[in-house]
């Protein structure tokens, strides 16, 4: 009996679930792939009032997704100091975002790195996993200017 309700609650939970997803876009391919472009929206958890849009392909049937992704953010909403008092201000930021792609290593992340110098926030996605030479990645940046309380 308890092996049946975990074997149904496994089944049901991409169902159930699907309400909290952050998706706001997919695109098909083609008729002869399995592969889509997804689009998610995140908010940044200690900035409420930025959002970045990542667009990135799901592989259906691979094991790996593939690496290339895309990042834009913007400013959807009031930016406080309190808030930004809050965010790293190491040369290196921090990840605030993180996702699969693969059974084993392979990880898209979303680092912020908050360059004060040009009152700016960086947004690079980047794969984890070295792809022909090169690790993929994208970059979006959001201006402070006149948007600090």
């Amino acid at each position: 009996m308890k092996r049946n309700y975990l074997l149904v609650t496994a089944l049901l939970a991409p169902l159930i679930l699907s309400g909290c997803s952050d998706d706001v876009g997919k695109v098909s391919l083609g008729l002869l792939t399995t592969s889509d472009i997804f689009i998610d929206a995140k908010r940044d958890p200690k900035l409420s009032g930025v959002t970045c849009h990542i667009s990135h392909v799901e592989a259906n049937f691979d094991l790996s997704d593939p690496s290339n992704a895309s990042i834009a953010c913007r400013q959807t909403g009031p930016i406080t100091s309190a808030e930004l008092a809050t965010v790293d201000q190491s040369k290196s930021g921090e990840v605030i975002f993180s996702e699969s792609l693969s059974i084993l290593f392979k990880t898209l992340k979303v680092r912020r790195i908050y360059d004060k110098e040009n009152n700016s926030l960086l947004y690079l996605s980047y794969s984890t996993k070295e792809t022909k030479g090169s690790f993929k990645h994208s970059l979006s940046t959001v201006s402070l200017y006149n948007n600090v309380d």
